[in-house]
């Protein structure tokens, strides 16, 4: 017969409950936990690549600036002089930043009795509702300042017909001598799912995807196309958009002493031990989503998803 030891051992990877106070009071270990164990990441900084420093609770940026310069480049002769252009600038806005966060109680008694499942699961959702509401407000920001509409020429039945929808949309609008790149679709979970499906079934998606009808990786880049989707994108018209042209995040640093925060997230953190048995524990983040040039996004209709 087998023999077996007990105790049973801890899980590989579990703390002692000493371990887990400790960890608690540390808003650096905090910041990294949150980083490490966020399954949910901001669609509005993939959308909005753009990088940009608030100060002051706003930040003023440039809408419509031009693309190209203002002038053609000419032959230049051996030792010439290069002729030399005026870049043109766009209008001045202004953007105020939101501070968003979230506080909970993390009392002694869970510590105890559920160990360091319940503190990952805590900060995961204290993780997630502060990226649900930026991204919410970010998706909202893109959706009121990208006015353009293009209507499908057929509903996307096939991976022909949506390719063949895509391309039309963005040749038009390369034609028009902007400099937009069209080239990232941000659809709705249903649509989203609705659409890949159709991609496995045409065996449209490139070998290096793999399996996304397993691993579930996003983004996927098939067809010539950037896919994406997110709970708090909720259009019925998918959107197309050039990341690089469309805007940016604003972040601020409120220099706060007690936060911390960590390469690769975007949630600051902080946590306190009270007097009531427990530790206090926020997650939070100060940014606004800025739109610079609408017409790089475009909302596509009739595609009967």
């Amino acid at each position: 017969m087998p023999s077996y030891t007990y105790p049973v051992a801890n899980p590989e990877g579990t703390l002692t409950t000493a371990q887990i106070h400790l960890l608690l009071r540390n808003p650096d270990v905090i910041a990294a936990q949150i980083a490490d164990i966020s399954k949910m990441r901001f669609i509005g900084d993939f959308i909005l690549s753009g990088r940009y420093v608030a100060k002051g609770g706003g930040v003023f940026y440039e809408t419509g600036e031009e693309i190209f310069a203002a002038d053609s480049p000419e032959a230049v002769a051996p030792n010439g002089a290069y002729p030399k252009t005026v870049l043109t600038s766009g209008e001045i806005a202004a953007a105020k930043t939101r501070k968003t966060g979230l506080e909970t109680t993390i009392t002694d008694e869970k510590i105890s009795q559920r160990g360091l499942s319940y503190v990952n699961k805590g900060l995961l959702r204290l993780s997630n509702a502060v990226i649900r509401s930026v991204d919410s407000v970010a998706m909202a920001v893109v959706l009121a300042k990208v006015t353009s509409t293009f209507a499908s020429p057929s509903t996307w039945t096939t991976a022909g017909k949506v390719i063949e929808a895509l391309t039309s949309i963005s040749g038009t609008r390369a034609d028009l001598g902007t400099g937009v790149d069209l080239d990232t679709v941000v659809l709705k979970p249903a649509q989203y799912a609705k659409l890949i499906g159709m991609l496995v079934d045409d065996k449209a998606l490139p070998r290096e995807e793999g399996n996304i009808a397993i691993t579930g990786n996003i983004p996927v880049n098939a067809l010539g196309f950037t896919w994406v989707t997110s709970p708090w994108f909720t259009s019925n018209d998918p959107l197309l958009v050039d990341r690089e042209q469309l805007g940016g995040m604003a972040d601020e640093d409120l220099e706060s002493p007690d936060y911390s925060k960590v390469a690769g997230s975007n949630v600051e953190t902080w946590s306190e031990r009270n007097k009531r048995d427990g530790y206090d524990v926020r997650a939070r983040r100060v940014v606004v989503p800025i739109v610079e040039d609408p017409t790089a996004g475009v909302k596509i209709t009739n595609t009967g998803l």
